[in-house]
């Protein structure tokens, strides 16, 4: 008879322990999740990713993490160039991106983990064609990196090999209607539920740096940065900083000023978040990936101005609330007198303009 209790005790605690640990398991993968925050929204497109040479690799372990455009509410749209990072161990990096949803352009931010999920299907170049990377992989706890797309002098790294990748000239900068119409594998939605970590602080710091040079802002450098690229996060100037070779579209400056710009934030309209991008801050994104659907006029559009015409904006009910239930006799006695006093010629709502094109 003891011994049956004794063995039912020990169950009992076995399976409290089972559940306890799945319970600390959940939290750190909600965390995780929790890390995938909410990036910022706009109305207008970034410009075309410009067209710039790779520096060369500083040494082994550095990983790269391409170019990408972000978001200032005063500046507008500025560019962070690409460089190479010291990348943890076991660990590739998932790009952020622009994704088209709903009227808005929103930030997905990038992210570390132990494979590279979805980033838009966007052609950053250097390995990161839109699907996958194949600019290199880890083989233990050493990086490999692929000559036939990275820019390594073998004389300091000697871990590399070489296979053929096929190379596009795309240059769009988003996801979604006008862009890249990519959508999520099953294999990259998987990816994206793994355990990830945030950008790191060098790359923090690095799209801070940014932000703070003008000339990386897209109204200066017309979608043709100066500082493309950089050998170290940082290294704005010195021998290792690639120019952009061309604009990777014609640029076309927006008719909306940055704070006219700004939606709300992605996921959470109706509340602001800042200004600068997720990518370096929370390393996630809103995952926000159902059907696009722009409804707002607005919104802008710079992938060769081609579908700017099926773009028909319409309110939602957030915009044009319906009114309420019709008031009753003594409501409309108590409404008739403070109508009559400030009674004034309701303003005609502007014309909304056509879809901003931006490249």
């Amino acid at each position: 008879m003891k011994m049956k209790r004794s063995v039912r005790s020990w169950v009992v605690g076995l399976v409290l322990g089972v559940l306890m640990l799945s319970v600390s398991v959940l939290s750190l993968s909600t965390a995780s999740s929790a890390q995938i925050g909410i990036g910022i929204s706009v109305r207008i497109g970034p410009p075309a990713l410009p067209v710039y040479a790779q520096p060369i690799c500083p040494g082994a372990g550095y990983h790269w993490i391409p170019g990408y455009w972000a978001w200032d509410d005063d500046g507008g749209y500025y560019w962070v160039p690409g460089t190479w990072v010291v990348a943890p161990v076991g660990m590739l990096w998932t790009p952020g991106y622009w994704g088209f949803v709903g009227g808005f352009y929103g930030w997905h931010a990038g992210y570390w983990g132990p494979h590279v999920g979805f980033y838009g299907g966007i052609n950053y170049g250097f390995g990161y064609g839109g699907v996958g990377f194949a600019g290199g992989e880890w083989r233990g706890g050493t990086f490999f990196y692929n000559r036939s797309v990275t820019n390594v002098n073998v004389t300091n790294v000697t871990n590399v090999y070489n296979r053929t990748v096929i190379v596009n000239n795309t240059h769009t900068s988003f996801n979604g209607p006008g862009g890249i119409t990519a959508r999520p594998t099953p294999q990259e939605e998987a990816y994206g539920r793994e355990p990830h970590t945030a950008a790191l602080a060098a790359q923090t710091q690095h799209e801070h740096a940014a932000s703070q040079n003008r000339q990386l802002f897209a109204s200066e450098n017309h979608g043709r940065p100066a500082i493309a690229a950089t050998g170290r996060p940082g290294e704005f100037s010195g021998p290792h900083v690639e120019r952009a070779s061309a604009a990777g579209e014609p640029y076309r400056e927006p008719k909306m000023s940055p704070k006219e710009a700004r939606g709300p934030a992605a996921g959470n309209r109706g509340s602001g978040t800042p200004a600068r991008n997720a990518a370096a801050r929370n390393g996630g994104n809103f995952n926000n990936r159902a059907a696009a659907r722009p409804d707002n006029r607005e919104a802008g559009n710079h992938a060769a101005g081609n579908q700017a015409q099926g773009n028909r904006g319409q309110m939602s009910s957030r915009d044009n609330p319906k009114r309420n239930a019709t008031p009753s006799r003594q409501e409309k006695q108590v409404q008739r007198k403070p109508e009559k006093a400030n009674r004034a010629p309701a303003k005609a709502e502007p014309k909304r303009d056509a879809p901003e094109k931006h490249r």
